[in-house]
């Protein structure tokens, strides 16, 4: 567990360190009017490489095992940090995004490698803690970015690229297999490089079906806030990078408080489904006073704002993650996590995609939507809890 929390932070914190200085780097090559639209467009050609590697690399380490893949992934990450760095051109920053999503399993692969060592009443608890230390990183990340990011814009990418080779020398020495040499590897056929056969194969496990529809829900209004946020933050507030990461900072040390305190002790008493539930519905009304920081351009209704928001998302992941892996069977974990990764990454292609057209019209446009679309995924979850009941009775 340990070792896997590690992986975990220097992943989050590696991750995180860009935010900060996006705007900054892509406006170096455009037009202001036109920045929330490439800062759109790069994130979403990262999650349509990814929608198509993750499921593919899933089915891998259920074949070759978890750890493989992870060092494959996080070598991947390491080089599109440090292409997307030396920058130069628009195309050389879209490239090194490019090679990040083409190998982007390393959290399919950990949540796999979760599901491997844990019986499934563990999961729940054991996510919301990964959660936690995500969050830690994710706390120290964009601080450490925008600090960076104040000396030059490109120093970020360079750390990120060396925090995640260090990533890599980690797992290599301290990461033992989760998959057991005696188990007998699924067969491998050609269909599986097909991301929408992949899909379509998982989500012909009847229990999968509603968490996977939340859980798209979520992502995809998710992703309109973490693609335009930095923008937004730059043009409602005129934050530079070292606000930016002071804001990211307080969602990392919130992250914390829900996955690693609240998640942990409510899980046991309420149950997955209604974590999920209130969770998702505390994450849109998180999401409707973050749009009204136009109206109130202040920095403590922006925390609060923030705070509500994280709080939900909190409650909603861990929760989500342990009703995926608990309908997954168990020769099959790589492949719906895989799965899972893969229906989260077309979440934050299109995502980003409806916020960079959405922002023209109203900065906090993107905002509304997202919080309409939680709700959307409430609806579901409530459908599916009554269903539950019904059979039940």
């Amino acid at each position: 567990m340990i070792v896997v929390a590690v992986s975990v932070f220097l992943n989050f914190t590696g991750f995180t360190l860009i935010i900060p200085v996006i705007p900054f780097l892509v406006g170096q090559y455009i037009a202001p009017e036109r920045l929330g639209l490439f800062v759109g467009l790069i994130v979403s050609v990262y999650a349509l490489c990814a929608f198509g590697a993750a499921p593919v690399l899933g089915a891998l380490s259920d074949r070759y095992g978890r750890r493989p893949i992870l060092m494959l992934s996080l070598l991947g990450s390491a080089a599109g940090y440090f292409i997307f760095g030396l920058g130069g051109a628009l195309w050389i920053l879209f490239a090194g995004r490019i090679i990040d999503g083409l190998t982007a399993g390393n959290i399919s692969t950990i949540y796999a490698y979760v599901a491997d060592t844990y019986a499934p009443a563990e999961r729940g608890r054991i996510y919301g803690l990964l959660g936690a230390v995500g969050g830690m990183g994710f706390m120290l990340g964009p601080l450490a970015g925008g600090l960076l990011g104040a000396i030059f814009p490109a120093a970020p990418l360079f750390a990120a690229a060396a925090l995640t080779l260090g990533n890599v020398a980690w797992v290599y020495f301290a990461l033992p297999e989760s998959l057991t040499r005696d188990a007998t590897a699924p067969a491998w056929r050609w269909q599986r490089l097909n991301p929408f056969v992949q899909l379509a194969h998982v989500l012909g496990i009847v229990a999968l079906r509603v968490p996977f529809a939340a859980a798209f829900a979520f992502f995809f209004a998710g992703s309109m806030l973490q693609s335009n946020f930095a923008v937004y933050l730059k043009e409602v507030l005129r934050f530079g990078p070292i606000g930016i990461g002071w804001v990211l900072f307080t969602v990392g040390v919130m992250d914390i408080v829900s996955q690693g305190l609240l998640t942990r002790a409510l899980l046991p008493r309420v149950g997955a489904g209604v974590l999920a539930r209130s969770g998702l519905a505390v994450n849109a009304l998180g999401f409707a006073l973050i749009a009204c920081l136009v109206f109130v351009p202040r920095v403590e209704f922006l925390l609060a704002s923030i705070v509500i928001f994280t709080l939900g998302d909190g409650l909603f992941q861990p929760s989500m993650n342990a009703t995926i892996a608990n309908a997954a069977p168990q020769d099959a974990q790589g492949l719906v996590q895989g799965a899972n990764q893969s229906q989260q990454a077309l979440a934050r292609m299109l995502g980003p995609l409806l916020a960079a057209v959405l922002s023209p019209f109203s900065v906090s446009a993107p905002y509304w939507t997202g919080g309409l679309i939680a709700i959307i995924g409430v609806v579901v979850l409530s459908a599916l809890g009554r269903s539950a009941r019904s059979r039940a009775g």
